[in-house]
Formats: C-alpha cells, structure tokens, sequence
C-alpha cells in the first residue's frame, strides 16, 4: 500500500496539469508547431475597375500603327469640352504618331440661338471675301462651319496658312467667335471635334456638316450616351462625319483616334460604346 500511493501523487499530478494544460489551450493538444500544412487562404480581391481602359492604353499605339505619321490634326473644342479629355485625346494622337497642329475654341457666342443674326452676317460678308468655293446659297451654320474649315483645315494635306486662313482667322477672333491658335500655323487635312455642353441640334449638326466639306476628314467625339452626337447620326450626317462617342474613357480615346486614321480614306460612320456601326471604326 505504502508502494501503490507512491505513484499516485506523481500520477494525479500529471493529470491535474493536462487538465490545466487544455483547459488554457497551452498543453500539449495547442502544438502550435505542428508539421501539418495549414488551410489555403482564400483572398478576395475585387476586380479591377480600371483593366478596360488601362488595357486600351497599351493596344491603343499597336493598333494605331502610326497612322497619324504626317497627317496633322486640328482640334476644335465646343463650349463646354472637358480640358482632360483634351488633354487626353492630344497625348493619342502623338501615340499614333501625328501631331496637334493646333486648337482652336468655338466660343459660346457662335452656338448660341439668340446670336445668329450675328454668325450670318458676318459669314455672309466672308464669304465674298474668301476665295475658297463656298456655296452661296448654304444657310447659316453650315456656312460658319465652311469658314472655320477655311481657316483651320485643307481638303488634301498640311499647308500653311495663306491669306484666306488668315483673314477668317483674324475676322472670327475679333468676333469673339473662335480662340485662334498664336503663331499662325498651318491647316490641317485632319480635324477632331471635341464636343462640350449639349446646343441646338441644327446648329451642330450645319457647324460640323460645314466643317467636313473644307476638310479631308471630321470627327466628333463625346461622352457616353451624348445626345446631340447620337442625334447626328439620325440626321444623316454621320454620311460625312465620323461620331465616337465614350470619351471620358481610354477606350473611346483610341477609337476616336483609329476614326481619325480611318478618314484619310474613309469618311462617316457612328461608332462608339452607343455607335450604329460598331464600337471601333477599324478599315
């Protein structure tokens, strides 16, 4: 007997410390430096809300194909264009290897309604001034478009201003029509309007009409779902002028750029994220 409660003091202390051991989860069943391979984590990652337009970017130059290599661009902006758009759309057109030849604002005062009698005397008078062939007979907005073609863009390739480019240049400044670009450069084959603020539906549909017949290509683009653009295409004028609309995003930058490779030989057409005829005016 003396023999038998000799082990049992060890053995009930042994006991009392596994149960101490687990109750605090520091015993041995808590082997904190167990061999065995721990649960794969599962990582929630949400998706990349900027991939489509970072993706854009990248494919933008190799689908560009420097397209733009000696074809110069006009930029018109309308009122209300947003300046990082701009900004975005120039740094594209370098990508595609061409260049801003510059950019001229559309001032307020020539989309506005209420100054028409304005805009059509003094395109009536330039009219006979200028000899470029306008049509005599045009109304009000196409012929300011026909005039603003004048003195920023040519029909075939980059010439210097002449005396026609300069005179309307000088005639709409003093206006307060158009913001003409310091330096008096050259005009354009290529123009991109960059559309701003919705205005009357004819008065863009004649401005941007105007403008493509003393171009070689126009193309207009706005943001997502714009309606005076879409509206344009209703109008038959996407005949001769190529609308993208989309943008405020990298991939609407590229397709208005690949528009504008496009209308060297190939001019019309809505493309775009709303476009009737595609989402990229590609051929």
């Amino acid at each position: 007997m003396i023999r038998s409660r000799s082990y049992a003091v060890p053995l009930t202390a042994v006991l009392l410390a596994l149960a101490t051991g687990v109750a605090l989860g520091a015993g041995p069943l808590d082997d904190t430096r167990s061999d065995a391979s721990p649960a794969p984590r599962v990582v929630t990652k949400s998706p990349d809300a900027t991939y489509s337009d970072t993706f854009a970017a990248f494919v933008g130059p190799r689908l560009y194909a420097d397209g733009l290599s000696r074809r110069p661009v006009a930029l018109v902006t309308m009122p209300g264009a947003d300046p990082a758009t701009v900004t975005a759309l120039t740094s594209q057109i370098k990508a595609a290897g061409g260049q801003v030849s510059a950019t001229y604002a559309v001032k307020s005062q020539l989309v506005d309604g209420r100054q028409k009698s304005l805009v059509d005397t003094l395109g009536i008078q330039l009219a006979k001034q200028v000899r470029a062939h306008l049509d005599p007979h045009e109304s009000t907005y196409p012929r300011i478009g026909q005039l603003v073609a004048v003195a920023v863009a040519d029909r075939k390739n980059a010439v210097p201003a002449g005396d026609d480019a300069s005179a309307v240049r000088q005639s709409l400044a003093a206006a307060q029509l158009l913001t003409v670009a310091q330096g008096n450069p050259q005009n354009a084959p290529l123009v991109l309007v960059v559309m701003g603020t919705a205005v009357d539906q004819a008065i863009a549909d004649g401005f941007v009409t105007g403008l493509a017949a003393g171009s070689r290509g126009v193309v207009a683009v706005a943001p997502t779902g714009d309606t005076t653009l879409a509206a344009m295409d209703d109008d038959g004028v996407t005949r001769r002028v190529t609308t993208v609309d989309g943008s405020e995003t990298s991939a609407g930058r590229v397709a208005a750029v690949l528009g504008l490779i496009r209308s060297w030989k190939t001019q019309g057409g809505a493309f775009g994220a709303s476009g009737s005829d595609g989402p990229v005016p590609l051929g």
